[in-house]
C-alpha cells in the first residue's frame, strides 16, 4: 500500500446510478467520524461540486488544471461547507482534455502523476474519493490508474449485472496494463424500494454473483437525499435522520472497516 491517503474511485460507466450522490455523501459521512477528505470531482458536469455548494462562478480553479499540470492538487483544492471536507471542482473545461492530452504519451496517467508529484502524503487528508464521469473514458481511466481501488455504486434495475461486468472487465484492464495494485473496495447498491420485488431480486442476484463485494448497507430511495443537491448540501447536512443518510453513515463504517482489514493483511 502507498504512503499517503487511501484513493478510491467512484465509477460506474452508467448514469442515474447514483455515483456522485454516493461520492458526496460517503465523503461527507467519512468527514463526520473523523476523517480527513478530498473529492476531486473528474465529471465534465460538475455535480459533486455542485452538490458540495460550490457556484460555478466561484471555481477560478479545478480538476482541469490539475490534469493540463498548470495546478497541483494541493493549490485546486477548495474547502467546502463540511468540516474536513475539501474538492478539487470540475468545470466544462474538462470537456475538452480529452482531445488536448490524447497525443501525449502520459495521458492515462496525468492525475496519477499529480497525485505522485503532490505532497498528499504530507496533507492532511486520509481519504481521496475520485467521481468520475458515466463512461469509461480517458477521464475515469485516469482515475482508476491513480486509485488504490475501485468502489462501484449499482442501482437495483434489470440491467445492473450487465453493467458491472463491463465495468469488472475495464478494471481487469487497467490491473493488467497501468495500475497492477487496482482492487475493488467494493459494490454499493443504490436506490433500493423494498416495496418492489424485483429490487429485491436485483440484491439477491448481485450478492450471490459477487459475495463479500458486496457491501451489507443498501441505500434506499429516499426523496430528501434527491432534494439535497438542489440546495448545495449533502444530504448528511440537509437531513441527518433520513433514512439515506443514516445509511451512508453505515456504508461509511464498513469502507473503514474494510481499509482497516487490508492494513491488517
Amino acid at each position: 500500500m502507498r504512503l499517503g491517503p487511501r484513493i478510491i474511485t467512484l465509477a460506474n460507466q452508467k448514469g442515474g446510478v447514483g455515483k456522485t450522490t454516493t461520492a458526496i455523501n460517503l465523503a461527507t459521512a467519512l468527514a463526520a467520524i473523523g476523517e480527513r477528505v478530498l473529492i476531486v470531482d473528474l465529471d465534465p458536469q460538475g455535480n459533486a461540486s455542485t452538490g458540495l455548494g460550490i457556484d460555478r462562478r466561484e471555481r477560478s480553479v479545478s480538476s482541469y488544471d490539475v490534469l493540463t499540470g498548470a495546478l497541483t492538487l494541493e493549490e485546486a483544492a477548495m474547502q467546502t461547507a463540511v468540516p474536513g471536507l475539501s474538492i478539487v471542482p470540475s468545470t466544462l473545461d474538462l470537456l475538452g482534455i480529452e482531445m488536448e492530452i490524447a497525443g501525449s504519451p502520459d495521458r492515462v496517467v496525468r492525475l496519477r502523476n499529480a497525485v505522485r508529484d503532490s505532497s498528499l502524503r504530507n496533507a492532511p487528508f486520509t481519504y481521496v474519493l475520485v467521481d468520475c464521469p458515466p463512461s469509461l473514458n480517458l477521464l475515469t481511466l485516469n482515475s482508476m490508474a491513480a486509485a488504490d481501488s475501485v468502489l462501484v455504486p449499482l442501482q437495483c434495475e434489470f440491467f445492473a449485472l450487465e453493467g458491472l461486468s463491463q465495468l469488472l472487465e475495464t478494471v481487469e484492464q487497467v490491473r493488467n496494463s497501468i495500475n497492477p495494485d487496482l482492487t475493488i473496495q467494493g459494490i454499493v447498491l443504490t436506490m433500493f424500494d423494498g416495496r418492489n420485488s424485483f429490487a429485491r431480486q436485483v440484491v439477491e442476484d448481485v450478492r450471490a454473483h459477487m459475495g463479500e463485494k458486496v457491501y451489507e448497507t443498501v441505500i434506499p430511495r429516499n426523496v430528501r437525499v434527491s432534494e439535497a443537491p438542489s440546495y448545495g448540501k449533502p444530504a448528511i447536512l440537509y437531513d441527518l435522520k433520513c433514512s439515506g443518510s443514516q445509511a451512508y453513515l453505515q456504508l461509511a463504517s464498513e469502507v473503514i472497516r474494510r481499509e482497516r482489514l487490508l492494513r491488517a493483511a
